[in-house]
């Protein structure tokens, strides 16, 4: 089977130079991956694939190559196990080099929590109206979860989001097309770095043992230093914060009697939203930050608007303050 992106002519480009002091000089187009991030979620908890990741960093980086500047990396593991055989295995510092460092154990970039792009490239996006995307070992591609300015969201196995870094574009034929080239001058393919099944089989019979398990997962729910100083409310229940414009105490239940109440007839309800075909709870109740304007500050409140205003009440239902 041949790759679309050979016989995808005419294509709508808009080629945009874009200028960082930290990141240098380089040009965006439509289909520029500026997030690849092995998730917390689905997959991470394989070793088979989570070695092969480090195991192509490793191959890439040791070939001479680099993540593309303009993407953002980012590894979070689904556990803590992950760490330990990356160590044992002495493979962090190479993904270390293609730019995915740790950044946690749980929810980050797939639900929403990679943080802002920077700045430039942020800028280039929205006022050029490019479609960028995201590459993720997640389980959710919704428009604008992943980031507010990223339109197109890819689903794809820890290798691939390595592989992608490195790509730096969607528009990408990995077959055909070279990563980069070699100290030597030669042409790198993805093929020349992709680690063979004993590789991977011989790094997990050397690298993971049941000591590993057993001892991060003895005390998982302690967390770490900074974790366990965060200041908490006591109390056998959840302490509503009455300021909070994220999360408020749902009002439905005030005055509930133990028995309920004969059904009546809904009156003087209001439409919440009305929305189009292919909308799911992920479109209407986001977790992640918004980019959209605040609305006009309403003075007699002191409380202010936030990209984290709305209020999530139950899956599928949310208001806003």
């Amino acid at each position: 089977m041949e790759s679309a992106a050979k016989h995808a002519k005419g294509r709508v480009s808009n080629p945009v130079t874009v200028k960082s002091d930290e990141l240098g000089e380089f040009v965006l187009d439509h289909g520029a991956v500026v997030i690849a991030a092995v998730t917390s979620c689905t997959n991470t908890s394989n070793p088979e694939v989570m070695l092969g990741a480090a195991l192509l960093a490793k191959n890439a980086v040791e070939k001479g190559l680099a993540a593309k500047p303009w993407v953002k990396t980012t590894m979070a593991p689904g556990s803590q196990v992950v760490s330990d055989y990356y160590d044992k295995a002495g493979l962090w510092p190479y993904l270390e080099k293609l730019g995915f460092y740790l950044v946690g154990y749980g929810c980050t970039t797939c639900i929403g929590n990679s943080g802002p792009l920077p700045e430039e490239i942020s800028k280039a996006i929205n006022d050029n109206d490019l479609s960028v995307a995201a590459v993720l070992s997640g389980n959710r591609n919704f428009e604008g979860r992943i980031n507010p300015d990223v339109k197109m969201n890819y689903l794809a196995s820890p290798p691939l989001v390595v592989a992608y870094a490195l790509a730096g574009t969607m528009d990408f034929d990995f077959e055909s097309q070279k990563l980069g080239t070699d100290k030597d001058g030669n042409d790198v393919y993805l093929k020349d770095i992709w680690p063979s099944q004993k590789d991977v089989s011989d790094t997990i019979a050397s690298a993971i043992n049941q000591e590993m398990f057993t001892k991060n997962y003895a005390d998982v729910f302690k967390g770490d230093e900074r974790w366990r100083n965060l200041p908490t409310p006591g109390g056998n229940t959840f302490e509503w914060d009455q300021d909070s414009t994220y999360v408020r105490k749902p009002p439905y239940f005030e005055g509930m009697s133990a028995e309920p109440e004969p059904v009546r007839n809904i009156t003087g309800a209001r439409v919440l939203a009305l929305l189009g075909d292919s909308v799911t709870t992920d479109h209407i109740s986001p977790p992640a930050a918004s980019n959209r304007a605040p609305p006009p500050r309403n003075t007699s409140t002191s409380t202010a608007w936030s990209a984290r205003t709305t209020i999530p009440l139950a899956r599928g239902a949310a208001t806003t303050r």
